[in-house]
């Protein structure tokens, strides 16, 4: 522990409260989905493919992985709520979750 003085040390304001447990396990999934390097480079991908998506097969190679591993990170990005997929023919194009991100922005922003 440290024992030091703190000369710039920054008092935290309390007044609002810690995150409600609903609150928090709602936010968690997403933090969670996007704590891995290889899903928060997909989101990313996804993200700036736009509101028309972009098909899963283009995104193994960008990220120089597996389609099986793509797929898998897909699902948890999809289970989390970030992302949606739709069918076209034999592919699944995904896009951003409408709204996805603004609960943890509001959460950032507290």
């Amino acid at each position: 522990m440290y024992h030091g003085t703190m000369t710039n040390a920054k008092q935290v304001q309390l007044g609002k409260g810690p995150l409600a447990d609903s609150a928090a396990a709602f936010l968690a999934p997403m933090f969670a989905a996007l704590s891995d390097p290889t899903r928060l480079r997909l989101f990313d991908l996804v993200r700036r493919a736009g509101r028309d998506g972009i098909c899963s097969c283009d995104l193994t190679e960008p990220l120089d992985r597996s389609q099986p591993t793509i797929s898998h990170h897909l699902k948890v990005l999809r289970e989390a709520g970030l992302v949606e997929s739709r069918r076209d023919g034999t592919w699944i194009w995904y896009s951003v979750a409408p709204h996805a991100l603004d609960a943890v922005a509001q959460f950032i922003q507290r």
